[in-house]
């Protein structure tokens, strides 16, 4: 089996397959990760080292630059990524460069399952054409089946997470999720290869709605100088009908930011508005704004202001406990102080360096020194590692985003 797009969502699934027993051919134009992976070297933090050398040591993982290996495969599977464009418009330029070199190598009796994310009828508009020799159901196979997949997660990864699987035809789904039930625990067949884009749309957008309407509950109760934190565990007790969703700085991954704009997209082309998408879209991108709007109150209350004043950012990935910094909502954050005329720094042991508008900055070590020569600590990441309890004493005032600070304090302020 062939699979191209050697990310996050890619490399993982090889490494399921190989388990499993399949000799997988991995497919990806980026030069760096084929050779780290013909080393041995993992940059997915859900894939480690040694599985991944055993991989390539016992020939059981191939990797190549060369879309004309697809020749001699029985499946592939397409995991590049589908990012937003300044525009908020989608870009399926990965999709559609991987289709099309996969069009010149196709064959018959082969099945090609899409992963990556996209507006419900990518499947069936880019991938239905690119076979349009064969007779689909019969001769070739096209399915789509949205990653699940959440860096980080001790509990569930690709192997446990439920596989949903939607194929052009009946028989589609019926020889995709034969693949897939070889490798992931459960597979859940549905109706169409739409139904499938729109179960991964959903999913994101009910979290991304919830999360919108959470930092609105914030912004709220700090103006009514209500502790959100305290109104959401109270309202967690209730064992039915309420489900707890938690403030932040913003969005940030490859999945929440960017999903719900690819449906509403997409329902634009339809002249039709999703405006709970879009509502919830401009409440999170405005977050950072609103972060480092209350760093300037926090510092006026005790007579400085933000221009020239010194502000520690503590973690700059998207979410506790990872290395990744895709759409984190701390580089917003970054950009507006320095726009300020703060003086920068940030600490965290999962990104050493972070390259910013054309420069780099290292991240600095959390110790007392640090602490207590900032004006500001602002939480923004509130990984494991972090001694919360040194940042409560040592930092003079402490804004924190994430509630990680269980220690009352007056130089402490919530989001």
């Amino acid at each position: 089996m062939g699979i191209a797009g050697l990310g996050y969502v890619g490399l993982p699934l090889a490494m399921e397959f190989v388990r499993a027993g399949f000799v997988v051919t991995g497919i990806d134009l980026d030069q760096r990760k084929l050779e780290a992976i013909r080393q041995g070297k993992s940059y997915i933090q859900d894939v480690s080292p040694g599985v991944l050398r055993e991989a390539v040591r016992s020939k059981k993982f191939l990797v190549t630059s060369d879309y004309g290996v697809i020749a001699d495969l029985d499946t592939i599977s397409i995991c590049v990524p589908t990012p937003l464009r300044k525009t908020k418009d989608p870009d399926i330029s990965y999709v559609l460069e991987a289709t099309e070199n996969i069009k010149a190598h196709v064959h018959r009796d082969m099945l090609l399952v899409l992963e990556s994310t996209t507006y419900p009828g990518t499947t069936d508009e880019i991938l239905l054409p690119a076979v349009k020799n064969f007779v689909v159901g019969k001769e070739i196979f096209v399915a789509f089946s949205p990653e699940r997949v959440d860096p980080g997660n001790t509990k569930f990864n690709t192997h446990n997470t439920p596989k949903i699987i939607g194929g052009a035809t009946p028989g589609c789904t019926k020889v995709a999720c034969a693949l897939y039930s070889q490798a992931i625990e459960r597979v859940i067949p549905v109706s169409s290869t739409t139904c499938a884009e729109m179960v991964k749309l959903l999913e994101n957008t009910f979290r991304a709605v919830n999360i919108g309407l959470v930092n609105e509950l914030a912004i709220m109760c700090d103006k009514l100088n209500v502790p959100v934190w305290e109104v959401i565990e109270a309202a967690a007790t209730k064992p039915f009908g309420f489900m707890p969703f938690y403030p932040g700085p913003g969005l940030g991954g490859h999945c929440i930011p960017v999903d719900p704009l690819y449906l509403s997209w997409k329902l634009k082309t339809l002249n039709y508005t999703a405006r709970f998408i879009e509502l919830a879209s401009e409440i999170n991108t405005h977050m950072p704004d609103y972060v480092v709007t209350k760093i300037g109150k926090v510092l006026n209350r005790v007579n400085k202001c933000l221009k020239g004043s010194a502000v520690l950012i503590v973690g700059v990935a998207y979410k506790r406990d990872v290395e990744d910094v895709r759409e984190s909502p701390a580089l917003d954050i970054i950009r507006l102080l320095k726009e300020e005329g703060a003086r920068l720094q940030y600490t965290d042991p999962y990104v050493p360096t972070l390259a910013m508008d054309g420069g780099t900055l290292k991240s600095v070590p959390l110790e007392g020194k640090t602490l207590r020569n900032v004006d500001i600590a602002v939480i923004v990441t509130n990984h494991s590692k972090f001694n919360y309890r040194m940042i409560f004493k040592k930092a003079p005032l402490i804004l924190d985003t994430r509630n990680a600070i269980t220690q009352s304090g007056d130089h402490v302020y919530k989001l």
